[in-house]
């Protein structure tokens, strides 16, 4: 039998270390915003012109956040960003799911080049395309609208094209054989095996287009109106004291209770990201 060496093992006590330095590091970069604006969250306005001290020097005030959900019509801004980022959500998941399917089994006529075109456009910023968006809408009356929302989320989003693509590429391809001879048609095959086997994908898909939809600022603030835009936008701009100066203390309340659901559902949705049932339709 191998033995294992004292200097594979000093490697491998190196190499766990280091790793759990990293995690450290990271943990850390990642966690100081967010426990920033906890504090800022609850402290007072007092506290907030001390500076670090005065975060630091914690009496909750539970007072900031009663004032971020009355001061904005919290409510009606939060069911608009809700409504938005489902609507979002479903139409990008499908019509994603849809054309990575078209693109990993069917053999048509210039199917890569265009796989590589749709791979291209994840190379240009969202910023870019948003004044030539605005011109467009704008042409057409649709600013003030959930229209453009649609029709980005008929589109598709360039990367869960891709996940889809790669993943449904990797389905063995005895699924789709014993389905053509059963008398199955592309529809069949995508809507009875391809789609069932992709759950993790599609929960996967629904998330990442949720988030991406609630956490947008730019596109709201640019397209829709006061009355129906996002809870983004309203917290962002709708907390001012009467000279028109933001307050600190309710803005961070107000950020916190914008990130909870967002924080909830993928602590609730994570487990169903691991792992896939591809190998179960196969037997030997």
């Amino acid at each position: 039998m191998a033995t294992v060496s004292q200097t594979d093992v000093g490697s491998s006590h190196k190499a766990s270390a280091w790793s759990y330095i990293g995690a450290i590091v990271a943990l850390t970069a990642f966690g100081i915003p967010v426990i920033w604006l906890i504090l800022t969250a609850l402290a007072s306005p007092s506290q907030i012109s001390e500076g670090t001290a005065g975060l630091l020097d914690i009496h909750p005030r539970w007072q900031n956040f009663v004032d971020a959900v009355t001061m904005i019509d919290f409510t009606a801004y939060a069911g608009n960003s809700l409504f938005l980022s489902t609507l979002v959500a479903t139409l990008s998941t499908i019509s994603s799911a849809t054309v990575g399917f078209g693109f990993a089994r069917l053999d048509a006529r210039g199917r890569k080049p265009l796989f590589s075109v749709v791979v291209a456009t994840m190379m240009i910023p969202n910023v870019a395309l948003l004044i030539p968006s605005y011109v467009l809408f704008s042409r057409l009356g649709l600013v003030g609208t959930y229209w453009p929302w649609v029709f980005w989320g008929l589109s598709g989003f360039p990367y869960l094209i891709f996940l889809f693509r790669q993943f449904f590429a990797a389905i063995p391809v005895e699924l789709e054989d014993a389905a053509i001879i059963d008398g199955c048609g592309w529809w069949r095959i995508y809507l009875l095996i391809f789609l069932p086997l992709s759950r993790p994908v599609l929960l996967t898909s629904f998330l990442l287009s949720f988030t991406m939809t609630w956490g947008d600022y730019l596109a709201p603030a640019l397209l829709l109106n006061l009355d129906n835009t996002t809870l983004a936008v309203a917290t962002a701009t709708g907390y001012l004291d009467p000279r028109g100066n933001g307050l600190l203390t309710v803005q961070a309340a107000g950020a916190l209770l914008y990130m909870l659901p967002v924080v909830v559902i993928f602590l609730y949705a994570q487990r169903y990201f691991m792992g896939s049932s591809i190998g179960s339709g196969v037997k030997g």
